[in-house]
């Protein structure tokens, strides 16, 4: 049976969608599952643009004639904190059995 996934932005607002959408779900490991819904949450922000350093290391000292400095590839990290829960939600994404998926930020 195939599910939908709902990405909310923290843990009080996945309850409240579950609520709205009268979901009887059970509690797991950074996320809430019912028969047809899992809902999960990024706590804040999951990921973040990399510093000038990790693209040269020559532009780590901030200089006017390095500046402005426009990437023409962005890079992009995974914020150590919350590390986990980024892994949460890329598993659940990757689940054979979700057939849509909703970010409700």
């Amino acid at each position: 049976m195939s599910k939908k996934l709902l990405i909310t932005e923290k843990p009080s607002v996945a309850m409240e969608f579950a609520k709205a959408l009268k979901l009887e779900t059970t509690r797991k490991n950074g996320y809430l599952e019912s028969r047809d819904w899992i809902i999960t949450w990024c706590v804040g922000h999951l990921v973040t643009m990399s510093y000038p350093e990790k693209y040269d290391e020559n532009l780590k000292k901030w200089r006017l004639d390095t500046l402005p400095f426009i990437p023409t590839e962005w890079k992009y990290e995974i914020i150590p904190q919350v590390e986990n829960q980024f892994n949460i939600i890329k598993g659940l994404m990757q689940r054979e059995d979700i057939s849509e998926i909703y970010n409700a930020r």
